[in-house]
């Protein structure tokens, strides 16, 4: 029985998607065995062909239309691959990235000629995405970046600089978010897209060395008069880039929660075992009432917490989780992430301190995810709103 016994949402017990699932998890079990992370952690990212693997194995786009070249599933699918990679300890790859947040804006915004062009090559793994949003002094104020976009003949010229921009060195395929006009600020702003191959004045920075998430490349990103086609504004329509971010940001959130929410299960399984098995004064760190107290106290609020988030999966499935609700289950979950993790870090002794220890891993992977997709500080400021 595993730690947190709650029921996993209600979709899984669909035998199609059980099917998937366990389709899934062999997927990483043969194509990412731990030797294989070992690699991608010591080399600070993963291989171009394991992206092109995942491909083929259909984890790349299940939701995105059979027109498309996608495999016409639905954002359960995309869960699916999502929570497999948790439970398989698969670092580094950004199938959440590049399944929900970024084939999204295409599905949803893009084109029919954008769809018809991109979408394929994305599924199959051979072109990986990035989203370069961040700026070098510009955190969470979307509205006052800096890059533009600006019209040249029958296309627009790039200018500017991103930063903190995950798949930066691997990725082909960027969005950009850029303003068209820089007068404005939400209405200047459109999404920009570039295929990186050939594309003169562009440039990546250096793999940024990060205290967490050793397997996963982030980068500076440098944009000198890139030039791109009228065609590649994101649905054809300058002017709409702020919107068609707002309009993905509860799904991403969430994305966040369900992250922070595997986390915390295999936080608490891994230290069950560890202090069942540890022993110290002669008997098992298990045996101590302060061990047994802090685990109980974990372990209620994680039910709590993954009951929550299986509600917001079921609005979301409905088509009606809305902001604030998606920002508190971002806020909440990954703020009891980074609290769970640390007292079980604490509970592992100076093991917990080893890299060789999965929790010491967990540790510094679960900083980010009280920062990125919106502040937690941003996230308190939208729930305030809505009160």
């Amino acid at each position: 029985m595993a730690v947190i016994d709650v029921p996993q949402p209600a979709f899984m017990d669909d035998e199609e998607i059980s099917i998937f699932a366990d389709a899934v998890g062999k997927f990483y079990q043969k194509h990412a065995p731990e030797k294989r992370v070992l690699k991608w952690r010591e080399n600070g990212q993963v291989e171009r062909e394991f992206w092109r693997e995942a491909g083929e194995a259909g984890l790349l786009g299940s939701s995105v239309p059979e027109e498309y070249g996608g495999h016409g599933g639905d954002f359960r699918h995309e869960m699916v691959v999502i929570d497999q990679q948790g439970k398989h300890a698969v670092e580094g790859f950004s199938a959440s990235l590049h399944n929900t947040v970024i084939l999204p804006y295409l599905v949803r915004h893009g084109t029919e000629e954008q769809k018809k062009k991109y979408l394929p090559r994305l599924v199959s793994g051979d072109l990986v995405s990035a989203i370069a949003m961040t700026e070098p002094g510009v955190g969470s104020d979307l509205q006052s970046i800096t890059t533009t976009a600006l019209k040249d003949g029958n296309g627009y010229r790039i200018n500017g600089a991103k930063t903190y921009i995950s798949n930066g060195q691997t990725a082909d395929f960027i969005i950009v978010v850029a303003k068209t006009d820089p007068s404005e600020r939400a209405k200047g702003i459109s999404l920009m897209l570039l295929e990186t191959e050939g594309a003169e004045g562009f440039q990546r920075g250096k793999k940024l060395d990060k205290i967490g998430l050793d397997a996963q490349d982030t980068s500076e990103l440098f944009f000198d008069d890139v030039f791109v086609p009228a065609e590649n504004v994101l649905g054809g329509e300058e002017g709409k880039g702020f919107y068609q971010l707002m309009g993905e940001l509860p799904q991403e959130r969430l994305i966040i929660a369900m992250g922070g929410m595997t986390v915390i299960e295999r936080a608490l399984e891994e230290t069950v075992k560890y202090v069942k098995e540890r022993k110290a004064f002669g008997k098992t760190i298990w045996d101590f009432q302060n061990t047994q107290f802090t685990l109980a106290d974990l372990k209620a609020r994680g039910t709590a917490a993954r009951i929550f988030v299986n509600d917001c999966i079921a609005k979301h499935l409905e088509g009606k989780l809305d902001v604030p609700t998606a920002c508190m289950a971002k806020y909440w979950v990954t703020e009891l992430q980074g609290e769970v993790v640390d007292k079980c870090l604490q509970l592992h002794g100076g093991a917990g301190y080893i890299n060789d220890y999965p929790i010491a891993r967990m540790y510094r992977d679960s900083r980010i995810s009280r920062i990125f997709g919106g502040s937690n500080e941003i996230m308190k400021m939208v729930i305030a709103r809505s009160m």
